[in-house]
């Protein structure tokens, strides 16, 4: 149970979900099934029929989706079945089984073999498999069609939000084969092991294992199960081994126990050490499974007047939210786009992101296990929940895939069971979130609830998970305030969560890089003008309130990327919500993400802001350095303007600088002569 200051959270360890090992004796194969897939949109009466014309059909490669061409131009989007088959070659083997496994389909997946309805799965986010082994093809040649449709479902969340849901097998599809006696990959296609904390501190760690052990033999064995812990030199730290009897065409829960002493942390950013976590299933000396993924040991806390502690040190949650999409992807996108992601999150500082508003990439979690970000997880139940059994029940399914295929991953710290629900779109969601935070603890005991807020009609509700988030917006969809400002609205939040503090789990505002104003006023957040000075007038102010107050123990910029919304059209870019801190292509990194650059990162950096902003009609004007830096010195046209400190929060500004007619070179450098950093610009001035 959470319970700050008394009682630590303790975390599980394990990375991805590693099943691509070298095929031995007996372990498993597995095989991703990328290419040779024919796909048709629409409704296709027999497209499960093995002996169906696909002659017609577009060729395509996974992971595919549809909808995000017309989305981003803007409106009305594809929202409907469409199909997709893949001849999967299986040479047929005694004693093998074998097994189809999907990262994601959006939203609802029926899944045929070689003609026969394997089951559905519903849910756009989650991973679901099925076993083949009984129906495989003499030939050897096997037919998989799949119908996905991402039509608006009553019971499936989410029901609303600012954010498009696209259609397809958007995540990549894989072959499994495995010995008879294995560790299943169908509970919730899961790894099959979950690596329990249940006690860690800097001088023990005590790891609970259950491995999910399948005997696919018509006849009861004798196995042993050998779960290890090696360290990142590959010297084995911790061991321990069951034998015991596996019933014939049973799965069943093998449990084991592994202490290990004075263990090397897993410490967010500063260290992200990792063991390596094996799995091992046996028949005498007979390698029959194995599953090998990281391991991360740590614990934590959340204070609520001193904020938060990982491993018993105060750590900054310093946080970026994250959409999915691409330009020209949508949602197929591949291991290099989420390695850029992080990347340059890693870049901007931050120590958190929050993957909004749904299940994200398991090659996403594994990214960040690696480099010590803390990850907020959540299902998509945004804005409005339904009170049926129906709705209750999908719901409860997308939790349990979240849960049982990440539990494993030590940046997961959090899971989220909703975001703004509240007004009056919504059924009565008290019952069944109460349902869904005693399902999370009880699947998960180490780690905290949470959602995000910004209703507060239904004030008990978010009292209902450990911890609280709020989605504020001052100076973009609410003004700054006026007695106490911002910081005077965030202390009136400061007991509304169950156990006091909170975080801030959105604030931000719009910016159109191409559109830039000196001193401008707070823009319409629907408008067709979006300067990007206002955005970062914003984040300075925003981030003042919010650094300064203890109890808020963790802070999440909307958003670290723009992202495609097929409903909007303002600051003169069509469907696409600009609050991010970079552009949706990735190139262009705004001056806010500068600002917190100066503020998180410990790597010296010193940036020139309004940089886009050539074209000038004011002689007089002010230069703003958004830098860690002690000092600054500031050139125009080669005349020094003096040097400067921050005037808080990494900002430095020469006011009331004189501009000459015509181009005038701004050039900004570190103070200390043997500094190196430098920033410069060209603005031309055309008086008026």
């Amino acid at each position: 149970m959470f319970k700050p200051l008394t009682i630590p959270f303790l975390w599980p360890a394990i990375l991805a979900f590693a099943i691509s090992i070298s095929r031995g004796e007996g372990v498993r194969l597995n095989t991703v099934l990328g290419e040779g897939w024919v796909f048709k949109q629409g409704k296709v009466a027999d497209g499960w029929n093995p002996g169906l014309d696909t002659h017609d059909w577009a060729v395509v490669s996974l992971p595919h989706n549809w909808g995000w061409e017309e989305a981003h131009r803007g409106g009305h989007y594809y929202r409907g079945p469409g199909w997709y088959r893949c001849q999967v070659l299986i040479p047929v083997q005694a004693q093998r089984r074998y097994f189809i496994r999907f990262e994601a389909a959006s939203t609802v997946a029926d899944v045929y073999w070689n003609g026969r309805w394997l089951g559905q799965h519903r849910g756009g986010f989650g991973a679901f498999a099925y076993e083949v082994t009984t129906n495989l093809s003499d030939s050897g040649t096997n037919l998989l069609a799949v119908c996905v449709d991402n039509a608006p479902q009553p019971d499936i969340a989410p029901l609303g939000g600012d954010f498009n849901v696209y259609g397809g097998l958007y995540r990549p599809v894989h072959l499994i084969e495995t010995a008879s006696q294995e560790i299943s990959p169908l509970d919730h296609a899961s790894p099959g092991v979950a690596w329990l904390q249940t006690e860690v501190s800097t001088n023990e760690a005590v790891l609970d294992v259950t491995a999910q052990v399948s005997n696919g033999a018509d006849r009861d064995q004798t196995l042993t199960a050998v779960a290890s812990v090696t360290n990142a030199e590959g010297v084995t730290v911790a061991s321990v081994s069951q034998t015991f009897l596996a019933i014939a065409g049973y799965t069943e829960p093998v449990h084991m126990r592994l202490v290990l002493a004075n263990p090397h942390l897993w410490n967010g950013r500063k260290d992200p050490y990792l063991y390596s976590g094996v799995l091992e299933l046996r028949k005498g000396p007979e390698l029959l499974d194995q599953v090998v993924q990281s391991v991360g040991l740590r614990f934590y806390r959340v204070d609520p007047r001193r904020g938060f502690y990982l491993n018993g040190v105060p750590y900054p949650v310093y946080g970026v939210c994250r959409h999915q999409d691409r330009p020209v992807k949508g949602w197929a996108i591949d291991d290099a786009d989420m390695e850029e992601d992080v990347k340059l999150i890693q870049e901007l500082g931050a120590t958190a992101v929050r993957c909004a508003h749904y299940q994200h990439s398991d090659y996403f979690y594994h990214l960040c296990d690696q480099a010590g970000i803390l990850v907020w997880a959540e299902i998509p139940q945004v804005n409005a929940v339904r009170d049926t059994a129906a709705f209750e029940d999908t719901s409860r399914g997308q939790l349990l895939d979240l849960i049982r295929q990440n539990i494993n991953h030590p940046s997961i710290f959090v899971w989220s069971l909703f975001n703004e629900i509240g007004g009056k779109r919504t059924d009565d969601p008290h019952m069944e979130l109460q349902d869904l935070n005693n399902v999370a603890h009880g699947e998960d005991p180490t780690r905290p609830t949470i959602a995000a807020a910004c209703f507060t009609n239904l004030f008990q509700m978010t009292r209902i998970p450990d911890l609280i988030g709020w989605n504020f917006y001052p100076g973009w969809y609410s003004q700054f305030g006026a007695a106490g400002g911002f910081g005077a609205y965030l202390d009136g939040f400061r007991d509304s969560s169950r156990f006091g503090g909170y975080c801030i789990s959105e604030y931000g505002a719009g910016a159109n890089v191409m559109q830039h104003e000196e001193n401008p006023g707070q823009p319409a957040s629907g408008g067709s003008w979006h300067p990007e000075e206002w955005q970062s007038k914003v984040h300075e102010m925003d981030w003042a309130a919010i650094h300064e107050r203890p109890y808020i123990w963790g802070s999440f910029v909307w958003n670290m990327f723009d992202f495609c919304v097929s409903t909007r059209h303002e600051g003169s870019q069509r469907a696409l919500n600009d609050k991010g801190l970079v552009t949706y292509d990735r190139k262009i990194k705004k001056d806010a993400f500068y600002f917190y650059q100066a503020n998180w990162s410990g790597q010296p950096m010193l940036h020139l802001t309004s940089q886009r902003f050539v074209e000038r009609t004011n002689a007089l004007t002010s230069v703003k350095v958004y830098s860690n830096l002690r000092l600054v010195t500031l050139k125009i046209n080669g005349v020094s303007m003096g040097s400067r400190a921050s005037q808080g929060e990494g900002v430095f500004v020469w006011p009331d600088v004189r501009l000459a007619p015509g181009d005038n070179h701004i050039e900004v450098a570190d103070a200390d002569p043997s500094g190196t950093l430098h920033d410069a610009c060209v603005w031309h001035l055309t008086p008026q």
